[in-house]
């Protein structure tokens, strides 16, 4: 597959284990990074229980992004409508594809939860679902430390697989 050259929405999951791993500025140097106001946020909660070198920088990570996206209440309504699971995602994840939604360009969503992929499944964005490792090896980046499994292009395939037989043929 050809490495994507558009907008990459990332979760606040993604931009977590992208500073554990030192991987963040490989990944906004591959890439046009966006995320949403509400995963920002989230990234600087638990500072209390981060090592000093997993602590994000508020002012340094935005800066670093192309785009922090503000989701309102008429994009939430749109997106709760199209399926029920919306609205059983965390608060970042549900801003996220909310945003997402509202986009017509060619974008990619990064982020390991079983239920926001499961919900891009179900709205027929499979193909938009991408693993964190594949796009920094897409970029070239090759970590000392190992991403968690569920960030791996296996675990990802994996996981859409089990939701695609659980999902089954959808019949009137």
């Amino acid at each position: 597959m050809a490495r994507h050259s558009g907008p990459v929405l990332v979760d606040t999951n993604v931009i977590l284990e992208c500073w554990r791993i030192d991987a963040w500025k490989a990944l906004v140097g591959g890439y046009g990074v966006e995320t949403v106001e509400d995963c920002v946020i989230e990234t600087q909660t638990g500072f209390q229980r981060r090592r000093a070198e997993q602590q994000i920088d508020n002012a340094q990570l935005r800066a670093s992004l192309t785009a922090v996206q503000k989701v309102g209440n008429k994009e939430y309504a749109a997106a709760a409508v199209r399926d029920a699971l919306f609205s059983s995602l965390d608060v970042g994840e549900r801003s996220l594809w909310a945003h997402a939604l509202t986009r017509s360009e060619a974008w990619v969503l990064c982020g390991p939860d079983k239920a926001s992929l499961r919900l891009g499944v179900r709205l027929g964005f499979r193909d938009r679902l991408v693993a964190l490792e594949t796009l920094l090896n897409d970029v070239g980046f090759r970590s000392k430390v190992s991403l968690r499994t569920n960030y791996t292009a296996k675990w990802h395939a994996q996981a859409l697989n089990e939701i695609i037989v659980l999902e089954g043929p959808k019949r009137p």
